[in-house]
Protein backbone atom coordinates (compact mmCIF):
# COMPACT_ATOMS: atom_id res chain seq x y z
CA UNK A 1 0.00 0.00 0.00
CA UNK A 2 1.40 3.57 -0.68
CA UNK A 3 1.78 5.78 1.87
CA UNK A 4 0.63 9.31 0.59
CA UNK A 5 2.38 12.00 2.43
CA UNK A 6 2.81 15.78 2.03
CA UNK A 7 5.26 16.97 -0.70
CA UNK A 8 7.65 19.04 1.00
CA UNK A 9 7.98 22.74 0.93
CA UNK A 10 8.76 24.24 -3.12
CA UNK A 11 12.36 24.89 -3.69
CA UNK A 12 13.93 26.72 -6.74
CA UNK A 13 15.30 25.14 -9.51
CA UNK A 14 19.05 25.40 -8.25
CA UNK A 15 18.11 24.34 -5.04
CA UNK A 16 16.46 21.14 -6.65
CA UNK A 17 19.14 20.11 -8.28
CA UNK A 18 21.59 20.04 -6.05
CA UNK A 19 19.53 18.34 -4.00
CA UNK A 20 19.12 15.51 -6.40
CA UNK A 21 23.15 15.68 -7.35
CA UNK A 22 23.70 15.45 -3.66
CA UNK A 23 21.40 12.04 -3.42
CA UNK A 24 21.79 10.75 -6.54
CA UNK A 25 25.41 10.95 -6.91
CA UNK A 26 26.35 9.64 -3.02
CA UNK A 27 22.70 9.22 -1.62
CA UNK A 28 23.95 11.78 1.20
CA UNK A 29 21.51 14.35 2.50
CA UNK A 30 22.35 17.97 0.67
CA UNK A 31 23.50 20.62 2.15
CA UNK A 32 21.17 22.58 1.89
CA UNK A 33 17.69 22.28 1.07
CA UNK A 34 17.00 19.26 3.04
CA UNK A 35 14.11 20.26 4.59
CA UNK A 36 12.32 19.48 1.48
CA UNK A 37 13.05 15.78 1.58
CA UNK A 38 12.55 15.35 5.39
CA UNK A 39 10.18 12.72 6.50
CA UNK A 40 10.19 10.33 9.81
CA UNK A 41 11.73 12.09 12.45
CA UNK A 42 8.85 14.74 13.15
CA UNK A 43 8.77 13.42 16.92
CA UNK A 44 12.24 13.53 17.43
CA UNK A 45 12.48 17.05 16.14
CA UNK A 46 9.77 18.09 18.18
CA UNK A 47 10.48 16.94 21.06
CA UNK A 48 14.13 18.25 20.80
CA UNK A 49 12.45 21.89 20.09
CA UNK A 50 10.05 21.93 23.02
CA UNK A 51 12.04 20.21 25.53
CA UNK A 52 15.54 21.83 24.85
CA UNK A 53 15.26 24.91 22.32
CA UNK A 54 12.31 26.64 24.19
CA UNK A 55 13.24 25.52 27.37
CA UNK A 56 15.71 24.00 29.08
CA UNK A 57 18.65 25.20 26.83
CA UNK A 58 17.09 28.81 27.60
CA UNK A 59 19.77 28.31 31.08
CA UNK A 60 21.43 25.04 30.61
CA UNK A 61 23.24 22.66 28.54
CA UNK A 62 22.91 18.76 26.90
CA UNK A 63 24.32 16.03 25.63
CA UNK A 64 22.63 13.54 23.27
CA UNK A 65 24.09 10.31 21.75
CA UNK A 66 23.23 9.87 18.44
CA UNK A 67 22.55 6.61 16.87
CA UNK A 68 22.06 4.84 13.86
CA UNK A 69 23.70 2.72 11.34
CA UNK A 70 25.91 3.16 8.37
CA UNK A 71 23.69 5.03 6.16
CA UNK A 72 21.11 5.41 8.50
CA UNK A 73 20.20 8.85 8.50
CA UNK A 74 22.70 10.81 11.11
CA UNK A 75 24.07 13.30 9.14
CA UNK A 76 20.16 14.20 7.35
CA UNK A 77 19.35 14.30 11.35
CA UNK A 78 21.75 16.65 12.63
CA UNK A 79 21.62 18.52 9.63
CA UNK A 80 18.10 19.05 10.50
CA UNK A 81 18.87 19.93 14.04
CA UNK A 82 21.42 22.54 12.79
CA UNK A 83 18.43 24.10 10.73
CA UNK A 84 16.25 24.07 14.19
CA UNK A 85 19.08 25.74 15.83
CA UNK A 86 19.23 28.42 13.38
CA UNK A 87 15.83 29.01 13.74
CA UNK A 88 16.21 29.22 17.92
CA UNK A 89 19.00 31.77 17.24
CA UNK A 90 21.57 29.24 18.03
CA UNK A 91 24.87 29.69 16.16
CA UNK A 92 25.51 25.94 15.01
CA UNK A 93 28.48 23.74 13.92
CA UNK A 94 28.15 20.35 12.58
CA UNK A 95 31.37 18.76 12.05
CA UNK A 96 32.44 15.26 10.61
CA UNK A 97 35.06 13.53 12.43
CA UNK A 98 37.12 10.66 11.55
CA UNK A 99 40.51 8.79 12.93
CA UNK A 100 42.86 10.84 10.37
CA UNK A 101 41.18 14.04 9.35
CA UNK A 102 39.60 15.01 12.68
CA UNK A 103 39.62 12.75 15.70
CA UNK A 104 37.89 13.59 18.69
CA UNK A 105 40.66 12.57 20.83
CA UNK A 106 42.15 15.74 19.20
CA UNK A 107 41.25 18.27 20.96
CA UNK A 108 42.97 21.05 18.93
CA UNK A 109 41.77 19.64 15.49
CA UNK A 110 37.67 19.90 16.97
CA UNK A 111 38.37 22.90 18.50
CA UNK A 112 39.93 24.35 14.69
CA UNK A 113 36.98 22.34 12.77
CA UNK A 114 34.24 23.68 14.96
CA UNK A 115 35.38 27.13 14.89
CA UNK A 116 35.87 26.99 11.17
CA UNK A 117 32.10 25.41 10.88
CA UNK A 118 30.40 27.70 13.43
CA UNK A 119 27.31 30.11 11.85
CA UNK A 120 24.26 31.23 12.14
CA UNK A 121 21.32 31.11 9.73
CA UNK A 122 22.53 31.52 6.28
CA UNK A 123 20.85 35.00 3.90
CA UNK A 124 20.01 32.35 1.42
CA UNK A 125 18.81 28.93 1.36
CA UNK A 126 22.12 27.71 -0.81
CA UNK A 127 24.20 28.71 1.76
CA UNK A 128 25.12 26.56 4.59
CA UNK A 129 25.88 29.04 7.36
CA UNK A 130 29.09 27.63 8.02
CA UNK A 131 31.32 30.77 7.96
CA UNK A 132 33.21 30.54 11.40
CA UNK A 133 33.57 32.21 14.44
CA UNK A 134 35.34 35.39 12.92
CA UNK A 135 32.45 36.04 10.45
CA UNK A 136 30.07 35.70 13.45
CA UNK A 137 31.61 38.09 15.53
CA UNK A 138 31.80 40.23 12.86
CA UNK A 139 28.34 39.57 11.67
CA UNK A 140 27.29 40.42 15.82
CA UNK A 141 29.08 43.86 15.59
CA UNK A 142 27.27 44.73 11.95
CA UNK A 143 23.89 43.91 13.42
CA UNK A 144 24.33 45.96 16.73
CA UNK A 145 25.72 49.00 14.64
CA UNK A 146 22.54 48.48 11.97
CA UNK A 147 20.04 48.44 15.13
CA UNK A 148 21.62 51.81 16.84
CA UNK A 149 21.18 53.23 13.53
CA UNK A 150 17.23 52.06 13.28
CA UNK A 151 16.88 53.02 16.92
CA UNK A 152 18.91 56.47 17.04
CA UNK A 153 17.81 60.03 15.15
CA UNK A 154 20.59 62.09 16.48
CA UNK A 155 23.50 60.58 16.63
CA UNK A 156 25.83 59.71 13.73
CA UNK A 157 27.27 56.61 12.27
CA UNK A 158 30.86 57.72 14.00
CA UNK A 159 29.48 58.35 17.06
CA UNK A 160 27.35 54.89 17.19
CA UNK A 161 30.02 53.21 16.22
CA UNK A 162 31.85 54.23 19.35
CA UNK A 163 28.70 53.40 21.75
CA UNK A 164 28.47 49.80 20.45
CA UNK A 165 32.16 49.20 20.80
CA UNK A 166 31.89 50.87 24.29
CA UNK A 167 28.97 48.61 25.60
CA UNK A 168 30.49 45.37 23.31
CA UNK A 169 33.51 45.79 25.24
CA UNK A 170 31.63 46.10 28.75
CA UNK A 171 29.51 42.71 27.87
CA UNK A 172 32.47 41.17 27.00
CA UNK A 173 34.67 41.87 29.93
CA UNK A 174 31.75 41.16 32.29
CA UNK A 175 31.03 37.81 31.08
CA UNK A 176 32.44 34.38 32.20
CA UNK A 177 35.35 33.20 30.10
CA UNK A 178 37.80 30.28 31.01
CA UNK A 179 40.49 31.35 28.74
CA UNK A 180 41.23 34.98 29.58
CA UNK A 181 43.66 34.61 25.49
CA UNK A 182 40.36 33.93 24.02
CA UNK A 183 38.50 36.53 25.80
CA UNK A 184 40.74 38.97 24.22
CA UNK A 185 40.71 37.63 21.00
CA UNK A 186 37.33 38.40 20.43
CA UNK A 187 37.75 41.50 21.84
CA UNK A 188 40.18 42.22 19.40
CA UNK A 189 38.05 40.97 16.50
CA UNK A 190 35.43 43.16 17.82
CA UNK A 191 37.70 46.40 18.38
CA UNK A 192 39.46 45.51 14.74
CA UNK A 193 35.77 45.39 12.79
CA UNK A 194 34.60 48.83 14.11
CA UNK A 195 37.72 50.58 13.58
CA UNK A 196 38.23 49.06 10.12
CA UNK A 197 41.83 47.72 11.45
CA UNK A 198 42.40 44.97 9.37
CA UNK A 199 45.78 44.01 10.37
CA UNK A 200 44.66 43.62 13.88
CA UNK A 201 41.56 41.42 12.32
CA UNK A 202 43.73 38.78 10.64
CA UNK A 203 45.13 38.54 13.71
CA UNK A 204 42.68 38.04 15.99
CA UNK A 205 40.99 35.76 12.97
CA UNK A 206 43.92 33.66 12.80
CA UNK A 207 44.36 32.90 16.00
CA UNK A 208 40.16 32.42 16.70
CA UNK A 209 40.56 29.69 13.91
CA UNK A 210 43.31 27.34 16.14
CA UNK A 211 46.26 29.39 13.66
CA UNK A 212 49.34 30.21 14.80
CA UNK A 213 50.47 33.71 14.53
CA UNK A 214 53.49 35.07 15.70
CA UNK A 215 53.05 35.36 19.39
CA UNK A 216 55.22 38.67 19.43
CA UNK A 217 52.31 39.97 18.10
CA UNK A 218 49.51 38.65 19.74
CA UNK A 219 51.06 39.61 23.67
CA UNK A 220 49.71 43.66 22.63
CA UNK A 221 46.30 42.41 22.22
CA UNK A 222 46.03 40.65 24.92
CA UNK A 223 46.36 36.87 23.84
CA UNK A 224 49.13 35.05 25.87
CA UNK A 225 48.60 30.96 24.85
CA UNK A 226 48.53 29.37 21.85
CA UNK A 227 45.61 26.78 20.81
CA UNK A 228 46.96 23.66 21.53
CA UNK A 229 45.87 19.76 22.27
CA UNK A 230 46.38 20.28 26.19
CA UNK A 231 44.00 23.52 25.79
CA UNK A 232 41.62 22.96 22.98
CA UNK A 233 38.70 21.69 24.82
CA UNK A 234 39.26 24.63 27.09
CA UNK A 235 39.41 27.08 23.84
CA UNK A 236 35.70 25.21 23.17
CA UNK A 237 34.09 26.01 26.34
CA UNK A 238 35.51 29.60 25.67
CA UNK A 239 33.81 29.69 22.47
CA UNK A 240 30.39 28.84 24.03
CA UNK A 241 30.71 31.40 26.14
CA UNK A 242 31.94 34.03 24.38
CA UNK A 243 28.61 32.96 21.93
CA UNK A 244 26.36 33.65 24.77
CA UNK A 245 28.53 37.40 25.72
CA UNK A 246 27.80 38.06 22.11
CA UNK A 247 24.02 37.99 22.50
CA UNK A 248 23.28 34.98 20.72
CA UNK A 249 20.70 31.85 22.16
CA UNK A 250 23.49 29.71 22.35
CA UNK A 251 25.54 26.94 20.79
CA UNK A 252 25.19 23.68 18.97
CA UNK A 253 27.91 21.21 18.53
CA UNK A 254 27.07 18.53 16.13
CA UNK A 255 29.65 15.66 15.81
CA UNK A 256 29.04 13.15 13.25
CA UNK A 257 31.55 9.78 13.15
CA UNK A 258 31.81 9.87 9.23
CA UNK A 259 34.83 6.93 9.50
CA UNK A 260 35.43 3.73 11.81
CA UNK A 261 36.61 4.99 15.50
CA UNK A 262 36.28 1.07 16.69
CA UNK A 263 39.16 0.55 14.52
CA UNK A 264 41.35 3.27 16.43
CA UNK A 265 44.04 1.96 19.17
CA UNK A 266 42.15 1.74 22.64
CA UNK A 267 44.71 4.52 23.62
CA UNK A 268 42.32 7.21 21.21
CA UNK A 269 39.14 5.51 22.00
CA UNK A 270 40.25 5.82 25.70
CA UNK A 271 40.51 9.67 25.18
CA UNK A 272 37.23 9.77 23.09
CA UNK A 273 35.53 7.92 26.00
CA UNK A 274 37.27 9.92 28.42
CA UNK A 275 36.14 13.75 26.58
CA UNK A 276 32.95 12.69 25.65
CA UNK A 277 32.66 11.77 29.80
CA UNK A 278 33.45 15.27 30.34
CA UNK A 279 31.67 16.93 28.48
CA UNK A 280 28.47 14.97 29.89
CA UNK A 281 29.46 16.30 33.33
CA UNK A 282 29.76 19.59 31.87
CA UNK A 283 26.52 19.89 30.45
CA UNK A 284 24.46 22.31 32.77
CA UNK A 285 27.18 24.07 34.27
CA UNK A 286 28.23 27.36 33.59
CA UNK A 287 31.47 26.39 32.26
CA UNK A 288 29.35 25.33 28.63
CA UNK A 289 26.32 28.00 28.48
CA UNK A 290 23.28 26.88 26.23
CA UNK A 291 24.89 24.21 24.73
CA UNK A 292 23.40 21.25 22.73
CA UNK A 293 25.91 18.54 22.16
CA UNK A 294 25.00 15.80 19.57
CA UNK A 295 27.48 12.97 19.02
CA UNK A 296 26.37 10.72 15.95
CA UNK A 297 28.12 7.03 16.53
CA UNK A 298 26.98 3.39 15.01
CA UNK A 299 25.52 1.47 17.27
CA UNK A 300 28.59 -0.76 17.77
CA UNK A 301 29.55 2.19 19.86
CA UNK A 302 27.73 1.26 22.62
CA UNK A 303 28.29 -2.41 22.78
CA UNK A 304 32.08 -2.00 21.75
CA UNK A 305 33.36 0.78 23.10
CA UNK A 306 31.37 2.14 26.21
CA UNK A 307 31.74 -0.78 28.19
CA UNK A 308 35.36 -0.41 28.63
CA UNK A 309 34.45 2.75 30.24
CA UNK A 310 32.92 2.30 33.36
CA UNK A 311 31.95 6.07 33.76
CA UNK A 312 30.70 6.63 30.54
CA UNK A 313 28.31 3.83 30.53
CA UNK A 314 27.04 4.59 33.84
CA UNK A 315 26.22 8.16 32.28
CA UNK A 316 25.16 6.53 29.27
CA UNK A 317 23.20 3.53 30.04
CA UNK A 318 19.30 4.45 30.19
CA UNK A 319 16.45 1.59 29.92
CA UNK A 320 14.46 3.99 27.84
CA UNK A 321 15.73 5.61 24.97
CA UNK A 322 14.80 9.69 24.06
CA UNK A 323 11.01 9.64 23.04
CA UNK A 324 7.69 11.08 24.13
CA UNK A 325 7.72 8.84 27.22
CA UNK A 326 11.18 10.09 28.28
CA UNK A 327 12.86 12.83 26.79
CA UNK A 328 15.77 13.34 28.77
CA UNK A 329 17.41 9.70 28.16
CA UNK A 330 20.92 10.20 26.80
CA UNK A 331 20.34 8.43 23.62
CA UNK A 332 18.26 8.97 20.53
CA UNK A 333 18.34 5.88 18.41
CA UNK A 334 17.41 6.61 14.75
CA UNK A 335 16.06 3.09 14.01
CA UNK A 336 12.69 3.95 16.06
CA UNK A 337 10.99 6.79 13.78
CA UNK A 338 7.63 7.97 13.02
CA UNK A 339 7.07 5.26 9.91
CA UNK A 340 7.96 2.17 9.49
CA UNK A 341 10.79 0.86 6.84
CA UNK A 342 8.81 0.90 3.84
CA UNK A 343 6.41 3.44 4.41
CA UNK A 344 9.54 5.43 5.32
CA UNK A 345 11.21 4.56 2.23
CA UNK A 346 7.81 5.52 -0.15
CA UNK A 347 6.81 8.76 1.62
CA UNK A 348 11.12 9.83 1.42
CA UNK A 349 10.45 8.61 -2.49
CA UNK A 350 7.30 10.87 -2.79
CA UNK A 351 9.59 14.43 -1.52
CA UNK A 352 12.19 13.22 -3.67
CA UNK A 353 10.23 13.17 -7.00
CA UNK A 354 8.43 16.63 -5.68
CA UNK A 355 12.29 17.77 -6.06
CA UNK A 356 12.83 16.27 -9.08
CA UNK A 357 10.22 17.73 -10.79
CA UNK A 358 11.24 21.06 -10.11
CA UNK A 359 15.17 20.42 -10.98
CA UNK A 360 13.98 19.54 -14.29
CA UNK A 361 10.79 21.37 -14.90
CA UNK A 362 8.40 18.49 -15.55
CA UNK A 363 5.47 16.87 -14.09
CA UNK A 364 5.46 13.53 -13.75
CA UNK A 365 2.65 10.60 -13.14
CA UNK A 366 2.25 10.58 -9.33
CA UNK A 367 0.46 7.73 -9.43
CA UNK A 368 2.35 5.76 -11.31
CA UNK A 369 5.60 6.57 -9.58
CA UNK A 370 4.03 6.10 -6.48
CA UNK A 371 3.67 2.26 -7.50
CA UNK A 372 7.62 2.14 -8.83
CA UNK A 373 8.32 4.20 -5.47
CA UNK A 374 6.36 1.28 -3.62
CA UNK A 375 8.13 -1.57 -5.57
CA UNK A 376 11.37 -0.43 -4.90
CA UNK A 377 10.80 0.23 -1.40
CA UNK A 378 9.70 -3.48 -0.70
CA UNK A 379 12.34 -5.10 -2.26
CA UNK A 380 14.94 -3.01 -1.11
CA UNK A 381 13.37 -3.45 2.84
CA UNK A 382 13.08 -6.94 2.18
CA UNK A 383 16.89 -8.10 0.90
CA UNK A 384 18.46 -6.72 4.43
CA UNK A 385 21.71 -5.68 2.85
CA UNK A 386 24.63 -5.14 4.57
CA UNK A 387 24.81 -1.94 4.20
CA UNK A 388 21.75 0.40 5.66
CA UNK A 389 19.18 0.58 2.76
CA UNK A 390 17.72 3.97 3.16
CA UNK A 391 21.06 5.36 0.99
CA UNK A 392 20.76 2.46 -1.26
CA UNK A 393 16.98 3.43 -1.79
CA UNK A 394 17.62 6.56 -2.49
CA UNK A 395 20.53 6.66 -5.12
CA UNK A 396 18.40 3.62 -6.86
CA UNK A 397 14.78 6.20 -7.04
CA UNK A 398 16.92 9.10 -8.65
CA UNK A 399 18.19 6.71 -11.14
CA UNK A 400 15.16 5.48 -11.87
CA UNK A 401 13.42 9.00 -11.75
CA UNK A 402 15.72 9.96 -14.46
CA UNK A 403 14.60 7.38 -16.36
CA UNK A 404 11.41 7.72 -16.29
CA UNK A 405 11.77 11.36 -17.28
CA UNK A 406 14.35 10.61 -20.18
CA UNK A 407 13.19 7.15 -21.39
CA UNK A 408 9.02 7.34 -20.28
CA UNK A 409 7.27 6.64 -17.59
CA UNK A 410 6.21 3.01 -16.85
CA UNK A 411 5.69 0.50 -14.01
CA UNK A 412 9.00 -1.31 -12.84
CA UNK A 413 8.98 -4.51 -13.76
CA UNK A 414 10.10 -7.12 -10.95
CA UNK A 415 13.31 -7.99 -12.85
CA UNK A 416 13.94 -4.49 -13.59
CA UNK A 417 13.71 -3.45 -9.70
CA UNK A 418 16.09 -5.99 -8.94
CA UNK A 419 18.58 -4.95 -11.70
CA UNK A 420 18.42 -1.68 -9.98
CA UNK A 421 19.13 -2.43 -6.81
CA UNK A 422 21.48 -4.81 -7.41
CA UNK A 423 23.65 -2.87 -9.71
CA UNK A 424 23.64 -0.13 -6.70
CA UNK A 425 24.07 -2.51 -4.40
CA UNK A 426 27.30 -3.87 -5.77
CA UNK A 427 29.10 -0.46 -5.82
CA UNK A 428 27.69 0.57 -2.55
CA UNK A 429 29.17 -2.48 -1.30
CA UNK A 430 32.89 -1.44 -2.91
CA UNK A 431 32.68 2.20 -1.77
CA UNK A 432 32.22 1.06 1.58
CA UNK A 433 34.66 -1.68 1.60
CA UNK A 434 37.53 0.89 0.50
CA UNK A 435 36.94 3.44 3.10
CA UNK A 436 36.87 1.07 5.54
CA UNK A 437 40.18 -0.44 4.13
CA UNK A 438 41.58 3.11 4.75
CA UNK A 439 41.80 2.63 8.76
CA UNK A 440 43.52 -0.57 8.80
CA UNK A 441 46.59 1.16 10.52
CA UNK A 442 45.14 2.61 13.09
Amino acid sequence: MTTMVNTGPAVDRALALHIIERLGSAGVPPVAGIEAINVGNATLLRLLREEYFETLLRVGSAFKLVEAHYGGGKTHFLRMVQRMAWQYGFAAALVELSPRECPYDDPRAVYGQVARRLGLQPASPLEDGASGIAELVRRTVDERIERALEESDEHGERELRWVVQRAMQRELRRAPCESPSYRSAVMALVNATLEDDHAIARLAEGWLLGESPPMAELRPLGINEAITRSNGFTMLRSLTQMVVALGHAGTALLFDEVDRTLSVSSRRTEAIGDNLRQVIDLCGEARLPRTLFLYAVPPEFMRQVVPDYPALEQRLRSPVAFSERSPQAPIIPLDRLDLAPQALLEALAERIRHVFEQARGVSLDASLQAANATRLAEACTLREFDVNHRRLFVKVWVAALQGQWSDGQRLLTPAEVDALLEGQRSATVADAAEAASAFDDF
